[in-house]
């Protein structure tokens, strides 16, 4: 007997696994990034529509791309603007070119403000929410919103074309592809419904495309590290576990050799980057954790080079959070950084309440989790914050 597909949940799938390739397929042929995303919510919407009274379609991915190229033909005949916009009608959703590194190149295009493309990308191209995109970039959803809708604009109006770029252009363009694959790697890997397999594959395809980049090497090694451990990360009853309490039996020995392997390649290439540092500081927190042998002033080292050149608040953090190791809790406390940025980020908050609990502040340390607690989306790592805060005795 076979089982009821659900329409919803098909459409949902389609929409977390196909979405960017199919709105990059769509914006090829455009040139209207907005037009193609508005297109495919009409065919997502046509499909809620039709499938729970007609079926789901033997292929709904082929579905969906055949409804939303009509909906964009519609769309550029009502502005009159049809030329080169006729799509092949026999083209199925198993023949569509992944378009999807090229388009993550157009909108990193020197006309569009350098601080929007990372998220651009993650939108468009990656299929993250507003909310999400803004999270990840520590901005509030209504601004990135705002700011996300003109960068669109732009590549209509500018007409900008739709290609990798040429081998001289890519330095200006590859480090906003790089932090967009990198945070639509995080996104999911923290989800524990996530789908990182996404962002590995673009990885991988920048290692290829750019084989004699250091930095794609690197993105490439930490991203490895990170996803090596996932099955570590959740107890059998789903509890979170931090890493220094993670059993390396469990971290996939394979791809940690990978990634050992590509940040070797890396260094040979003599040009050190921000996505180097953080694979090399996933390395030495592997390597304490499977040896047992403390590394803190290494580790420190690495969070000095990387936060001297990324200035990030959130590199900050992590830096202090390894300068307790070495210097005590109450030096950490010191140079936490007071970003209102990060007034609406968790990890801030659960950092800041582990170093006030070991200076002894017991009161400020259980305010410090409720706030970490209120703003954490997973259950388990929520009940793992709750059972810290309940530590805390007077």
């Amino acid at each position: 007997m076979h089982a009821v597909v659900s329409p919803t949940a098909t459409a949902e799938d389609v929409a977390r696994r196909s979405y960017g390739k199919l709105v990059a397929f769509l914006a090829a042929r455009t040139r209207d990034v907005a037009a193609a995303e508005d297109a495919l919510s009409e065919a997502f919407a046509a499909a809620l529509t039709d499938w729970p009274t007609k079926g789901v379609p033997t292929n709904p991915e082929a579905w969906i791309l055949t409804v939303a190229r009509r909906k964009a033909i519609d769309q550029a005949r009502t502005r009159q603007r049809q030329e080169g916009l006729e799509f092949a009608s026999s083209e199925s959703a198993a023949d569509i070119p992944d378009q999807r590194l090229a388009l993550l190149f157009t909108c990193a295009h020197p006309a569009i403000e350098e601080a929007i493309r990372a998220p651009l990308m993650l939108q468009v191209v990656l299929g993250l929410d507003a909310k999400a995109v803004a999270s990840a970039f520590l901005m509030s959803p209504a601004a990135m919103s705002k700011r996300l809708v003109r960068a669109k604009e732009k590549i209509r109006q500018a007409g900008i074309p739709f290609r990798v770029p040429e081998r001289e252009e890519l330095p200006g363009r590859l480090d906003a592809v790089l932090d967009a694959v990198y945070a639509s790697f995080a996104d999911a890997w923290t989800d524990p419904s996530g789908l990182p397999d996404e962002a590995l594959f673009l990885a991988r395809l920048l290692t290829e495309l750019l084989p004699n980049e250091p930095e794609p090497l690197g993105l490439l090694a930490l991203m490895l590290h990170a996803e090596a451990r996932r099955h570590a990360r959740r107890a059998e009853n789903s509890d979170y576990i931090p890493l220094a309490q993670q059993n390396p039996a469990l971290w996939n020995k394979q791809q940690i050799a990978e990634a050992e392997s590509l940040l070797h390649r890396a260094s040979q290439l003599g040009n050190i980057g921000r996505f180097q540092l953080e694979g090399a500081l996933q390395s030495a927190h592997v390597h304490r954790v499977q040896t047992n042998t403390p590394n803190w002033p290494q580790v420190v080292q690495l969070y000095d080079a990387l936060y001297a050149l990324t200035q990030s608040p959130v590199v900050a953090i992590n830096r202090a959070l390894a300068i307790a190791e070495t210097a005590g809790p109450g030096a950490a406390l010191a140079i936490l950084p007071t970003d209102p940025r990060l007034d609406q980020y968790q990890p801030y908050w659960a950092a800041k309440a582990a170093l006030l609990a070991r200076t002894g502040a017991k009161g400020e340390a259980r305010q410090a989790y409720e706030i970490a607690i209120g703003l954490e989306r997973d259950p388990a790592v929520r009940r793992f914050l709750q059972q810290r805060q309940s530590e805390i005795h007077d």
